[in-house]
């Protein structure tokens, strides 16, 4: 089989986890992700981290983007990742965090497992590009 036949669609959940009502990032990734090829399902707002969990886990997405602009990622994405594992979900799953995030807890949340965090005004082409290296190889 040549490479091109190998190739599979990304399927990607762009989520919305906690009370941050603000979407427009959420959008634009996700219609960037779009275009770039992939396969987007977009969680909608105010997602607790168990329905972002059973989502990921139901829709069997090769990343999960969570868009958080509340600052309340400290909370929510170790939430979201004990949920994974507890599926057995998360060695499976490309773990991205968007948003305002503090240096600091940037770190914090790579040690938890998340593969990068983007912040705001971060090139769509970089996050393209870090998907499409990094996505776990389950198929």
């Amino acid at each position: 089989m040549g490479a091109d036949q190998e190739q599979r669609t990304i399927r990607c959940l762009v989520a919305k986890v906690g009370l941050d009502g603000h979407d427009r990032g959420a959008h634009v990734i996700s219609r960037a992700f779009r275009d770039a090829g992939f396969e987007v399902i977009y969680s909608g707002l105010h997602r607790a981290p168990e329905e972002i969990v059973q989502a990921t886990v139901q829709e069997d997405v090769d990343v999960l983007g969570i868009s958080i602009l509340s600052g309340a990622h400290d909370t929510l994405v170790p939430k979201i990742i004990d949920g994974l594992e507890e599926y057995d979900a998360f060695e499976d799953t490309l773990v991205l965090v968007g948003g305002i995030i503090p240096d600091d807890d940037k770190q914090e949340l790579k040690e938890l497992g998340v593969a990068e965090v983007f912040g705001p005004g971060a090139p769509m082409q970089e996050m393209i590009d870090f998907v499409r290296e990094n996505v776990p190889d389950r198929r």
